[in-house]
Order: structure tokens, then sequence, then C-alpha cells
């Protein structure tokens, strides 16, 4: 038998080149260094955000395993579940923020319970005015989270760290209307068949449906305008609210609030 020629090539070079190259800027963005040498990424709590190509927020999340750990498992197509139910379109990711909480790295939950709840209840105050501060930034006033995260009292957000993630390259490619609304598209029809097979999928889901229907149809529209010289359509004629109903508090969330009988307690899929 004749030798194979040649050998295996590296398995890091068989993805796409717009693939590695949003990897490496991936792995650029989670060795950056703050103002005292510590690696943004390297925090174990804090949160996050995702922006697609025109700066649109799209996702906002917490972690106390570590930041770097959380979102490379939702940018390399790691199990996460916003990846897997397809809720999240990993190409339509163009920017990163990180918010560390320093303060609570050496905090550990059997050690010191207390001083766990106090990290926790923390979190879930930064996360929440991210995700309110996302809401409001976005021209759609909503994003694409399945669970709103626990309604908090708003605090003053910890210093943070923003950068892109493609380079214009993959930006001219990418961030074209056409590629986005076929994307986007796709990604609405991969959502829905999961909602059809699953059959009990939570009403976040569905509601991402719905918002993930509302981008694509007014990233279509402002496709037309611009093909026919128009300018683009205003936001303000999709009123998310009448859609879909509230996107600051779950609706079962205020059902149990109103329960005195229930003790209103978190069962969302946190990494505690």
């Amino acid at each position: 038998m004749a030798e194979l020629e040649g050998s295996r090539p590296a398995r890091n070079s068989l993805p796409a080149p717009s693939v590695r190259d949003f990897r490496t800027r991936l792995d650029q963005a989670l060795a950056a260094e703050d103002e005292q040498g510590r690696r943004w990424a390297d925090a174990r709590w804090g949160c996050y955000a995702f922006y697609d190509y025109d700066g649109e927020p799209i996702y906002v999340g917490q972690t106390n395993e570590q930041l770097r750990v959380r979102v490379r498992r939702h940018l390399t197509n790691q199990r996460t579940d916003a990846v897997a139910m397809r809720i999240l379109d990993v190409f339509e990711v163009a920017e990163l923020e990180l918010w560390p909480l320093w303060e609570f790295e050496s905090v550990n939950r059997s050690r010191d319970p207390a001083g766990f709840q106090t990290a926790r209840a923390r979190l879930d105050a930064v996360e929440y005015t991210a995700y309110t501060q996302a809401i409001e930034a976005s021209r759609f006033k909503a994003i694409l989270n399945e669970k709103i995260p626990p309604v908090s009292p708003p605090v003053e957000l910890p210093s943070s760290f923003r950068c892109p993630l493609v380079s214009e390259d993959t930006r001219a490619e990418r961030g074209h209307p056409d590629i986005r609304i076929a994307r986007r598209a796709e990604t609405i029809a991969r959502l829905a068949a999961v909602a059809h097979e699953r059959g009990e999928v939570s009403d976040g889901l569905r509601r991402v449906l719905v918002v993930q229907a509302v981008r694509l149809a007014y990233l279509s529209a402002s496709r037309l305008a611009m093909v026919e010289g128009r300018p683009d359509p205003d936001p303000a004629a999709i009123d998310i609210s009448r859609l879909v109903g509230s996107v600051l508090v779950e609706s079962n969330d205020l059902e149990r609030a109103e329960d005195p009988d229930d003790d209103f307690a978190d069962d969302g899929d946190r990494l505690w």
C-alpha cells in the first residue's frame, strides 16, 4: 500500500478565513488588559453584552464561572442554551462588551454563604441594569434574551470594556444587507423549527421568535428603502410591547409576585 503523502492540517486552519479572523479577534479581546494589568475576561463574576453590525444590542448575560469561559462558549459554537436553541446567531455578533465584578473574586459559596448571596444580588442588579440600558438603546426596544434577567434595583455599572470582533473585510462581507437578511431568515426558520419539534418551549423563546421577525422585517424594509432611494423606515412604526407584552419582567414572575403563597424563587438557568 502506498504511503499517504502529506499530513493532516492543523485543526485551527480548517475554518473559513472569516471564522478564523473572528476567533483571532475574540482571543485578542479576551486577552485585553485594564489599567491595572488585569485581563478583563479573567474576572470570575461579571456581565457581558453582544452587539450586531449596526451597533444594536442583541444579548445580555451574566456568569460567575469566569467571563472568558462563558463568552467563548457563546461565540465558538460550544453548547449554551442561547446557541443550542438557535436564539443567538454568532454570525450577527460584531462587538463585545464586558463588565467584570472584581470585588467578588474570592467569594466562595460553601465557605461564605452570606458573601455569596451578596455577590449574587450585585450580579443580578448589574445584569438587569445592563439589560434595561440595552433595551433603551435598541431601536426596537427589545433584545434576544430568552429569559429576562431577575428584576433588580438599578445600579451604577462598573467600568466596562467594549471592542469589535470583526475586521473591516468581514464587516463588508457579512454586514451586507442581503447577506444579513438571508442569514436572519434562516435563523428564524431554525428557531421556529425548534419550537415545532419540541412543542413545549418557553414563552421567552416564542418572544424571541417575534423579536427576530421584527428585526428581519426592519432590515428588509431598510434594504427596500435604500434601493428605492428613500430614507430608512422609522423604527417607531413597530410597537414591540403590543406584539410581545413587557420585555422588562417575565409574565410568570408577575403572576408569582401577585401570589402571596409563592416564594418568588428565581427559576432561571444561571450558573450558581
